[in-house]
C-alpha cells in the first residue's frame, strides 16, 4: 500500500467517525443546498442550458491548441505577456523570475486553486516572497497553517467559534469575536498589503479566445484590489479553462454562481484583456498571464476521461457527494478533492498509481454526475480510472487474486452452494474482518440457501 493510500485510509476513518466535523459539514453544505434550489430558478430550461455548455466546453477542448494560439496572439495585441508553462516547476520558476526582476519581496493572491496546485506560497516563502492571501476563507485557511478544504468555500470546515479562535490565535485579537468583527479586522490588515505590494496573483475562471481575455469571478471585491493597485499582475490560468467566445459568458457565468454558491450571478465579474492603456487610471502596468499544463495534456490523450477537462470548478460535486460529505475535503490529500478531483487528479499526476485509490471512494451512486452544471460524466470516469488500474496491472497480486475468486464464485452458483452457511460465516468473518466488520456488523448467511428454499418450495408445491 502507497503512503498516500495508507495516509488517506487513516484520515478519511478519524473524519468518518468525527461528528462535530460532519455536524458542521452538515449545516453548510444543506445553507448551500437551498441557495442552489433558489438560483436555479433563474433557468427557463435548465437541462438545455447545461447540455449547451458542455457542447461548448466539447468544443473549446477538442480544438484547445487552436484556442490556445488564438488567446495568445489577441492578449499580446493588447499589450499583455504570454507565458507557457508545461509543469508546475515552470509556472514557479516563471514567477519567481518576475518578483526578481521587480525586486518584490511580497504579492498579494485572490483566490486560485491552481496556485494552490503549485504550492505558489510555500514556493515564494522559500525564495524570502511573502505571499498574501485576499480572499476571506483563504486568509483564514493560510493564518492557520492549512489547504483550503474544498474549491469553492475553502474554510467550510470551520464554525465561527473556530475562525474567532484562529484570529486570537494567529493574530492576538479578542476571543469569541463576531463574523462581522472578524470581517473588519481582515479589511484592515489586508488594505495596507494591497498598497504596498509590486505585484498581484490571480487564477481564472475562464479564458476567452476571440478577444484574448482573462475572467475572474468573486464575491468579496479582493481580486480586483489585487489586480487594480499593485504594477504587475500575473493570472495563472489552466488551459482547460478555455472558452470559444465572450459570447459564451451570459451562460457561463449564471451557471458557475448557482452551482457553485446559489446566486444568480456571482457579484464581482471582471474580464482583464492586458495592462492599462494610455489615459486610464486602474490596472497594472505589466500584464502576465501564465498558461499552465501541469498534466492536464495526460488527460486530453485519455479520450475515456477527457471530460473532465470541461469542469468549471463549482464544487457542486463535492456538495452531492456522500463520500466527501463523511470524510470532507482534507483526507484526499490533494489539490482537488471529492469527484471530480478523484477523476482529473491522478491523470494530471506523473505517477497514476500513487492516486488510483481517490477513484475507488466513491459510491458510484452517480449523484455528482448529476450534479455537474456543464453535465460531465464523473461518476462513468471514475470507473474508466478503476478500470484503467486494473489493465495497467496497478491493484496487485492478492487484490486481483481476490476479486478473482470472487468473480469466478459469483459466476458459478454450484461453486457457492457447496459450503455450508456455517463455513461461510467463518470465513467471511475472517476475511472481511477489518474492511467490513470494522464498522458493520457482521457477514451472516442464512442456514439454507436459495437453492435448498426453492428446492423445498417446488417439493411442496
Amino acid at each position: 500500500m502507497s503512503n498516500l493510500k495508507a495516509t488517506f485510509l487513516s484520515k478519511s476513518d478519524i473524519k468518518a467517525q468525527d461528528l462535530e466535523h460532519k455536524r458542521k459539514l452538515a449545516f453548510n453544505i444543506d445553507k448551500y443546498a437551498e441557495t442552489v434550489i433558489k438560483g436555479k430558478q433563474q433557468f427557463a430550461n435548465l437541462d438545455l442550458a447545461r447540455e449547451k455548455a458542455k457542447n461548448t466546453k466539447w468544443r473549446a477542448i477538442e480544438n484547445l491548441d487552436q484556442y490556445l494560439e488564438t488567446f495568445e496572439k489577441n492578449f499580446i495585441k493588447n499589450g499583455g505577456k504570454v507565458i507557457w508553462a508545461e509543469s508546475a516547476q515552470d509556472a514557479l520558476d516563471a514567477v519567481l523570475k518576475i518578483c526578481k526582476d521587480s525586486d518584490s519581496q511580497q504579492v498579494v493572491k485572490s483566490k486560485s486553486m491552481v496556485t494552490e496546485e503549485l504550492h505558489l506560497n510555500d514556493f515564494l516563502a522559500q525564495h524570502g516572497i511573502e505571499s498574501v492571501e485576499t480572499d476571506l476563507g483563504e486568509y483564514i485557511q493560510q493564518l492557520d497553517g492549512e489547504a483550503p478544504y474544498h474549491i469553492v468555500t475553502p474554510a467550510m470546515h470551520k464554525s465561527k467559534e473556530d475562525v474567532a479562535r484562529v484570529f486570537h490565535e494567529k493574530l492576538g485579537t479578542e476571543p469569541n469575536l463576531s463574523p462581522a468583527e472578524i470581517t473588519q479586522i481582515a479589511r484592515q490588515n489586508l488594505r495596507e498589503k494591497y498598497i504596498t505590494s509590486p505585484i498581484g496573483i490571480t487564477g481564472g475562471n475562464f479564458l476567452l479566445a476571440d478577444i484574448g481575455g482573462v475572467c475572474v469571478t468573486e464575491n468579496e471585491g479582493n481580486a480586483r484590489l489585487t489586480t487594480a493597485l499593485p504594477k504587475i499582475h500575473i493570472a495563472i490560468v489552466g488551459i482547460e479553462k478555455m472558452l470559444p467566445s465572450i459570447n459564451d459568458l451570459p451562460l457561463f457565468w449564471p451557471l458557475l454562481a448557482t452551482y457553485g454558491t446559489g446566486q444568480k450571478v456571482t457579484v464581482y465579474n471582471s474580464i482583464f484583456t492586458g495592462p492599462k492603456k494610455k489615459g486610464e487610471t486602474d490596472g497594472p502596468e505589466d500584464m502576465y498571464v501564465i498558461l499552465l499544463d501541469n498534466g492536464r495534456t495526460n488527460m486530453l490523450q485519455r479520450k475515456e476521461v477527457r471530460e473532465g477537462m470541461y469542469c468549471i470548478r463549482c464544487g457542486s460535486c463535492l456538495n452531492a457527494c456522500p463520500v466527501y460529505k463523511n470524510i470532507g475535503g482534507h483526507a484526499y490529500g490533494a489539490t482537488y478533492s471529492g469527484p471530480i478531483g478523484s477523476v482529473i487528479t491522478p491523470n494530471m499526476k506523473d505517477s497514476f498509481n500513487d492516486y488510483k485509490h481517490m477513484s475507488y471512494a466513491s459510491s458510484l451512486c452517480g449523484a455528482c454526475t448529476q450534479a455537474c452544471p456543464v453535465k460531465i460524466n464523473i461518476h462513468e470516469m471514475l470507473l474508466e480510472n478503476r478500470h484503467f488500474s486494473a489493465k495497467e496491472g496497478m491493484n496487485g497480486f492478492g487484490e486481483n487474486m481476490a476479486w478473482k475468486l470472487w468473480m469466478n464464485g459469483m459466476k458459478n452458483r454450484a461453486l457457492i452452494n457447496l459450503a455450508p452457511s456455517g463455513i461461510k460465516n467463518i470465513v467471511f468473518s475472517k476475511v472481511f474482518s477489518k474492511s467490513w466488520s470494522k464498522r458493520r456488523a457482521e457477514i451472516v448467511f442464512a442456514k439454507e440457501n436459495f437453492s435448498q428454499l426453492w428446492k423445498a418450495y417446488k417439493n411442496e408445491a
